[in-house]
């Protein structure tokens, strides 16, 4: 069910402080899909910085935030929205739900591949 999630990964293959990527076929997204582990919470978002062409999941998480590794740009892991110049345009969030270990998203409905 769409509602539920699509089962993406386990807690135990996000490292704390980093994230993986998640392939945009995956999820039926426009974007890859970034998920990161901040002391133990799992977020997701658009993986590609908005500034650049870089993954964000090849970032620094620290603190609820993701610093893209090619320009230091900063983004909310909360909701995507900018922390820090170069950066000036939001990266979108999708909902994640963790259950028993796994972790499942539920894509942004705006960022759903036509």
């Amino acid at each position: 069910m769409a509602d539920e999630g699509i089962l993406v990964a386990h807690v135990q293959d996000i490292p704390d402080g980093e994230g993986i990527k998640i392939d945009a076929d995956v999820l039926g997204t426009v974007d890859d899909v970034a998920l990161f582990n901040d002391a133990g919470e799992i977020f997701a978002l658009d993986d590609t910085c908005s500034h650049e062409t870089a993954s964000l999941s090849e970032g620094w998480v620290e603190n609820g935030v993701v610093e893209c590794p090619l320009h230091a740009g900063k983004f909310c892991l909360r909701d995507g929205s900018v922390q820090s110049m170069p950066t000036t345009v939001d990266v979108a969030c999708h909902r994640v739900i963790v259950s028993g270990g796994d972790v499942r998203v539920v894509p942004n409905p705006a960022r759903r591949a036509q």
